[in-house]
């Protein structure tokens, strides 16, 4: 038998002995099958690490952007399926935007037939990425084709050679153009799937009659046994290291190498053939353990993360279907929402099987509690669109009586339209303090040239300065006779604000003293923690800006004085913790220790009230 029909034989006999092992038969697809099993799992390593973006809350500037960004990235099937969430998002949002424009187009007296939308800057710019997208993934996947072609003419022209060489007389020099031709073969890469068998097929056929008349001098073929051993030990070797390497699919894909390697190789010494075998089997082996251990306790992670996902579907279904009409409602279930998310995000991957399913599952329910979030703030909007025509009807209302003569009358319906004013809802902050600036100086000016007509201005604000005392000192009693009630408090603190103006002089100090008596009412009651009372303070000095047109800055203000405290706070008690380390264990350390604990102690008491008025601010505002 000369060298190469030996080879194709040791070969063979190389791949029955890999059955004894339990594992797959390392046939001449071997290699595919373990480059396609280790593909999988660099999938499901890619999948694991996929973070969910919620695109609902996108505006079309940021999908211009993320198309961008998606123009430059290789990873088509990521892009794709990003696109196939966002574009139907932003499609949404340019219909809107089209029939926005087409009414205004009726409404200003144009013909449904002439409108012609053109979309701005951003339509233009997503489009022309969309494209530039498309236009990379049919050259990528082009290049792919157009590559497999080429190297299926490579394979068609050796295998010509080969066929040649195999038909051509015998030669000194015709082994080593046939080794040429075998590492041109081994060179090329994939070919189009269909002509894949067909061609390794005739290739091996080639082979096989090449070696079966093929006469080869003895001396040459105990070289290149010499050469093939001595490449199969190196092989050998480094499949022995690579029961050392910790990540195991990097592992895996070099055995892969390695088997493709040693399969190529040509035949060794007969009575070195079983030897080598059994030694690079032997290291294949422990590698195959040692995946299959991994596979094993990594079945049982990704059961345990099922099971923790599987019971976060179940708490976050019912946000699905959760509604409320009340802003501080919404943005408590939206703080609980995103911790579950976060919990959620902190688990690892699932079983392929199950993971569609269940990711179906939460993020379905997810993204239905912020559509219907912003549903409902669209809801709200257009509310404060209702509530802002509302102020400008009474804006108009306003401007019609300022100049009336009609003191008594058009000062009623002036007062009247105030409190209307308040009980009007907010309004989009873009129009709060211009509406109202309109509306303040309408009345204004009526009330100033009321006074200076009746010269009454001193006795009304003499009067609101008696009622508010009478608020004060009424407050105060309740405190005396212990019938302090957080209904009292509203009840009386709403008279207070709704009493008009007192003089100048007076306005400091009456509201100084309706502070004070609050805080004295609000220690007096006893069924509320330090929290609570302070809370209600906080309620109690917010409700008194509703109407001030400085409203908004002054709660900033308060917000950011807060946050200054806390600050300050967490400074102090981070300090103290590190100093406590250092007292040595001693009795004047001990009373040290001490102090510094109760300082602790109390700024953490303290702080904790901060941030609870900071949350209430939050929600009042």
């Amino acid at each position: 038998m000369d060298m190469e029909k030996e080879n194709i034989e040791e070969v063979n006999s190389e791949l029955e002995a890999g059955e004894d092992n339990g594992h797959a038969k390392m046939d001449l697809t071997s290699e595919v099958d373990l480059q396609d099993h280790q593909h999988n799992h660099d999938d499901d390593d890619h999948k694991d690490d996929d973070k969910h973006e919620d695109y609902s809350t996108f505006s079309k500037s940021q999908f211009t952007e993320l198309v961008k960004e998606l123009s430059k990235d290789d990873n088509f099937k990521k892009v794709d399926a990003i696109l196939k969430e966002v574009k139907p998002l932003f499609d949404e949002m340019v219909e809107k935007e089209r029939e926005a424009a087409l009414d205004r187009f009726i409404k200003e007296g144009g013909a449904k037939e002439d409108f012609d939308y053109k979309g701005d800057e951003f339509d233009n710019a997503f489009d022309a990425n969309l494209r530039l997208i498309k236009d990379r993934r049919y050259q990528h996947y082009k290049q792919l084709e157009d590559q497999k072609s080429s190297n299926l003419q490579r394979k068609e022209e050796a295998l010509e050679k080969l066929r040649e060489l195999v038909d051509s007389p015998d030669s000194e020099n015709q082994f080593q153009a046939f080794k040429v031709i075998q590492n041109e073969w081994k060179s090329i890469g994939s070919v189009p799937g269909a002509q894949a068998k067909t061609l390794w097929a005739n290739y091996h056929a080639l082979v096989d009659r090449y070696y079966d008349k093929q006469s080869i001098y003895f001396e040459l073929k105990e070289l290149d046994r010499k050469r093939n051993i001595q490449a199969k030990l190196e092989l050998c070797a480094r499949a022995e290291r690579l029961s050392d390497v910790t990540i195991i699919k990097d592992a895996i894909r070099e055995l892969n190498e390695l088997h493709h390697e040693f399969k190529h190789i040509g035949p060794v010494p007969a009575e070195e053939k079983e030897n080598i075998w059994q030694r690079f089997k032997a290291a294949s082996d422990a590698v195959y353990k040692k995946r299959d251990e991994y596979l094993s306790t990594l079945q049982q992670e990704l059961g345990v993360n099922m099971d923790a996902k599987e019971k976060l579907c179940e708490d976050v279904i019912p946000f699905g279907d959760y509604q409320t009409d009340r802003i501080k409602e919404w943005n408590l279930k939206t703080k609980e929402i995103l911790d579950i998310q976060k919990r959620w995000e902190t688990i690892g991957g699932l079983p392929r099987a199950k993971a569609k399913d269940i990711n179906k599952k939460f993020w379905s329910a997810f993204k239905s509690f912020f559509n219907n979030k912003n549903t409902f703030f669209k809801k709200l909007d257009e509310e404060r669109e209702q509530n802002l025509q509302l102020k400008k009807d009474l804006v108009a209302r306003a401007i019609e009586l300022k100049e009336s003569n009609d003191w008594d009358a058009t000062s009623n319906e002036l007062k009247s339209l105030q409190t209307k004013w308040k009980d009007v809802g907010p309004v989009p902050e873009k129009f709060r303090e211009k509406v109202f600036q309109e509306f303040k100086e309408a009345c204004d000016y009526f009330f100033e040239q009321r006074r200076n007509q009746q010269g009454k201005e001193g006795e009304d604000q003499q009067q609101n300065l008696e009622q508010k005392k009478a608020i004060c000192e009424a407050l105060d009693k309740h405190v005396a006779d212990g019938t302090a009630s957080l209904e009292i408090l509203n009840e009386l603190r709403d008279k207070f604000n709704a009493i008009g103006f007192v003089p100048k002089k007076d306005m400091s100090s009456i509201r100084n003293s309706f502070t004070e008596v609050v805080d004295k009412f609000v220690a007096s009651l006893p069924d509320l923690s330090d929290d609570e009372k302070s809370s209600v303070l906080l309620e109690n000095e917010m409700e008194s800006l509703k109407g001030d047109p400085h409203a908004e800055q002054k709660i900033y203000h308060k917000e950011q004085s807060i946050r200054k405290k806390i600050s300050k706070l967490e400074n102090d008690i981070s300090l103290w913790r590190n100093n406590l380390e250092f007292f040595a264990n001693s009795k004047s350390a001990d009373k040290y220790k001490e102090e510094f604990q109760e300082k602790i102690q109390t700024a953490s008491d303290h702080l904790g009230q901060l941030k609870q008025q900071l949350r209430v601010l939050r929600t009042l505002s």
